[in-house]
């Protein structure tokens, strides 16, 4: 594995939510085992690999069992105590979190926990992207959709602060074209919210 150089990409941050309780699945998403390391770690890595800082991790949910699981010294973790209020309250929590303790960061990345096919490349891509296009967002693309993980430009920080109950990057997607580009991200649409769906990606 080429590990980049740290702070490459050390004014942009990345936000991985982590904070749901699972509920289709029955069991805690964020720990379950792919390719010799659980999900949530999984994610923390390429994070980590494409050199963006900081990497912040929101809990909720099962705190305790997930932070014990988080050993990096390059993550923050917050706990979201408001968790059960929608996703919304995980990224306003982050986004505080970076632009509280970080002022040079510019750029910040949301990212989930259940997409096994991440990557560093796709993290630099959406960087890259940015700084090509001009456009203030960069989402990825899969199965005729735009989503996570996405990139926001400091000027969109207000609108994701303003976001409520379940509503997600999405709804800044769709409300404002014109101002995003996107990446391929192959394999994307794959995300593990029930058990049949981790089974599927095992026998991948």
């Amino acid at each position: 594995m080429i590990v980049h150089q740290y702070g490459r990409m050390n004014n942009t941050g990345i936000v991985i939510l982590a904070a749901g309780d699972s509920s289709r699945l029955g069991n805690m998403k964020q720990l379950l085992p792919f390719n010799g390391k659980t999900l949530l770690q999984h994610v923390i890595d390429e994070a980590a690999d494409a050199g963006a800082q900081p990497i912040v991790v929101i809990t909720g949910a099962n705190a305790n069992r997930v932070e014990a699981s988080i050993t990096d010294s390059r993550v923050s973790i917050v706990e979201n105590g408001n968790w059960k209020e929608g996703m919304a309250s995980g990224i306003v929590a982050g986004i505080r979190q970076i632009t509280g303790q970080n002022k040079g960061v510019k750029k910040i990345i949301l990212a989930v926990c259940d997409q096994p096919f991440v990557s560093s490349a796709l993290f630099e891509q959406l960087d890259e992207k940015q700084n090509k296009s001009g456009k203030p967002v960069v989402a990825s693309t899969y199965a005729d959709t735009v989503g996570t993980p996405a990139l926001f430009s400091m000027e969109f920080f207000d609108q994701l602060l303003s976001l409520t109950g379940d509503e997600g990057a999405k709804k800044i997607l769709k409300s404002n074209t014109s101002d995003v580009a996107t990446v391929p991200f192959p394999r994307g649409e794959i995300d593990i919210d029930t058990q049949k769906d981790y089974e599927n990606l095992l026998n991948t």
